[in-house]
């Protein structure tokens, strides 16, 4: 009888603290099948591979609670070691290759094949020859095999990027034993026609009774390559499909599912947005390593909250980074009609721009220094603000720093003992409020915020959230807030703007079907698919 599945997840729950990343998952792969894993970022599929493969983070947080099969058998995988000899391999998203190695010593390496020699003989055969002739044909077998000509003693540091993928590939598909074999987004560095003989090369893959897991967020390519596909949503399985009995579409909004939900309900305007833009972009490109931006068109509104959504490593985070003059950056900017000068981060705030950075910890705040002086700092460096004395004698009047930091700490309900105390000590939501009520101190007109509730708990998050409302509705503070969590975005923003592969995807409306969502997350527009 042939076996069903080569491999089961059965029930797999998995808990980090208090925090259940994993609900009652299961995962079922069939030999020579290519099984599309999807879901957003935070969805639990890193969660859930980590386990397949025995990673230490798994088992240094108190296990997983279900059942892993392998070819039918109960499989206890304590290690990476353990998968690869059950069978299992992976092609990593982040290459795994060592640059000054060839391309055979990399497919190669760790199964290098040696043959005898005099000293071996007489002192054992850890003294082995490396047969170099039987290794180069074997990595040449493997390049063949995934249909690259290159020659195999190239050096790694020498190739393209969308080379070292195909050799991530072959050295994979060299290895003996091989039953399943997970694609961690394989073609996210790879051009469209490498991506489609990337796709040629997974179904002779899995021709040839291989299984594949197929991570991706490009949705197109799982209806193009895919036989079956499981989704997963915070955590939880939401379907399991054959690709035939599903569209794009559905599974789009499979992906995001959450409808008009919200953590709160922003009140309505009590007048209508002019239409004017505050803050104009034309082809901004960012060098932000992992969040490129490739050129990206945005006019944001004066007065609105505009947010910025997408997958991580798609670009959402190098946009601010980029205006606010944080990375090397090109194109053309004008804020409020007004041209504004990039790369020039001081620039950025003289011209009444701010903004909350999404690494509160390593750039938002000095850990060590008091609530106060983190309040107060930006504005006495760039505006000559909270300062006392007689012309240029200026010193810091902690008067009035210790004023301004009483009057943020009651209108952000920012939880202390007293200004004096150092923002180390306190939680994660009160952090970020310190951040906000810095920002706010170099009075902007114009707020950038990104990522302003990672880490914090939901009491936490729904304050930081109703703030930036009373902020924008208030005071008329135009923000732009980039944020991984939708739901979020979709609760307070006037227009959501979806980023992938580091441009624009789309700009919808926060009462969007979740459908058009999940289309713009993989790089499609609804209205395309529905000409296609």
């Amino acid at each position: 009888m042939s076996l069903e599945y080569i491999l089961e997840m059965n029930g797999i729950t998995k808990q980090y603290g208090e925090s259940a990343v994993l609900k009652d998952v299961t995962l079922k792969v069939r030999p020579g099948e290519i099984h599309a894993l999807l879901g957003e970022n935070g969805a639990g599929k890193s969660t859930l591979m980590n386990i397949l493969f025995g990673m230490p983070v798994i088992h240094l947080t108190g296990g997983f609670k279900g059942d892993v099969l392998v070819a039918g058998e109960p499989a206890n995988i304590a290690s990476p070691q353990v998968a690869m000899e059950k069978g299992i391999g992976m092609v990593h998203q982040e290459f795994m290759l060592i640059p000054g190695f060839t391309v055979t010593e990399n497919i190669k390496l760790n199964r290098e094949i040696s043959q005898p020699n005099l000293v071996s003989r007489i002192l054992g055969h850890e003294l082995e020859s490396l047969d170099h002739a039987a290794m180069a044909a074997d990595a040449r077998n493997a390049l063949d095999n995934v249909g690259v000509k290159i020659p195999e003693d190239t050096l790694v540091s020498a190739l393209p990027v969308g080379y070292m993928q195909f050799v991530e590939i072959a050295r994979e598909i060299d290895k003996t034993g091989v039953k399943l074999l997970v694609f961690d987004e394989p073609t996210a560095v790879l051009t469209e026609s490498e991506a489609d003989q990337l796709i040629s090369v997974m179904r002779s893959i899995a021709g040839s009774g291989i299984a594949i897991i197929f991570i991706t967020h490009r949705l197109g390519e799982v209806m193009k390559a895919a036989d079956t596909v499981t989704v997963l949503r915070d955590g939880r399985l939401v379907d399991r499909k054959a690709i035939s009995d599903t569209t794009l579409m559905e599974l789009a909004g499979m992906m995001i599912g959450r409808g008009g939900e919200g953590i709160i309900a922003p009140p309505p305007r009590r007048e209508p947005l002019s239409g004017r833009a505050a803050l104009h972009v034309r082809d901004l490109r960012v060098e932000m390593p992992g969040e490129m931006v490739r050129g990206i068109d945005l006019d944001v509104l004066e007065g609105e909250i505009l947010g910025i959504g997408g997958l991580a490593g798609q670009g959402k985070v190098g946009l601010p980074n980029g205006v606010m003059g944080l990375y090397p950056t090109a194109g053309e900017a004008e804020l409020f009609g007004e041209k504004l000068p990039l790369n020039n981060p001081e620039a950025s705030l003289r011209h009444g721009m701010s903004m909350v950075s999404e690494d509160r910890r390593g750039v938002g705040l000095l850990l060590d220094e008091s609530i106060e002086d983190n309040i107060c700092f930006n504005a006495m460096q760039i505006k000559g603000q909270f300062l006392a004395g007689p012309g240029v004698f200026k010193l810091k009047s902690t008067r009035q720093i210790r004023e301004y930091a009483r009057k943020m700490i009651k209108e952000l309900d920012i939880r202390c003992t007293s200004p004096a105390q150092p923002v180390g000590t306190l939680s994660g939501g009160n952090q970020q409020k310190v951040c906000i009520a810095r920002a706010l101190a170099l009075e902007p007109s114009f707020l950038f915020v990104s990522e302003p509730t990672r880490g914090i708990d939901i009491g936490a998050k729904a304050l930081v959230l109703d703030t930036l409302v009373r902020l924008n509705r208030e005071q008329g503070l135009t923000i732009v807030m980039v944020s991984s969590e939708l739901s979020e975005l979709r609760s307070i923003c006037d227009r959501v703007v979806i980023v992938a592969e580091g441009k624009v995807a789309d700009i919808l409306n926060p009462d969007s079907p979740d459908e058009h969502f999940g289309l713009a997350m993989s790089g499609l527009k609804a209205r395309e698919v529905a000409q296609a």
